[in-house]
């Protein structure tokens, strides 16, 4: 599912891959906590201060979503087909990791490992 904006992303989606072009921030992890999806990738924002462009990661942890963020030199925030075809995974939860994600990878490879651990 590609939404430019997690807020995009409709309730329920349980079992979705999701990639946005949203910051990986609190803000957009709670948005992502509504989804529901199996897999999110944000866009790092530049990481911030006390990785605020990141801390959906973490919050994504405990809920077993798997979680990764691309650079924001590789890709266009706000732009979710720019992550998907050019982001390139800077950040990564213990749950992304485990479901193959590596930071360096990029984003379009670790869908299509997703997708075809689904299929």
């Amino acid at each position: 599912m590609l939404v430019d904006s997690i807020t995009e992303a409709p309730a329920g989606s349980k079992g979705a891959v999701i990639v946005c072009g949203s910051h990986g921030g609190v803000s957009s992890g709670r948005y992502a906590l509504l989804a529901g999806g199996d897999a999110i990738v944000f866009n790092d924002a530049g990481v911030g201060k006390d990785n605020a462009g990141i801390a959906a990661l973490a919050m994504l942890q405990g809920p077993g979503i798997a979680a990764a963020a691309v650079a924001h030199t590789s890709a266009c925030i706000g732009n979710a087909r720019s992550t998907l075809e050019g982001g390139q995974i800077s950040h990564l939860n213990d749950v992304a990791l485990a479901m193959g994600a590596t930071v360096g990878m990029t984003c379009l490879a670790w869908v299509n490992l997703l997708l075809r651990c689904e299929g």
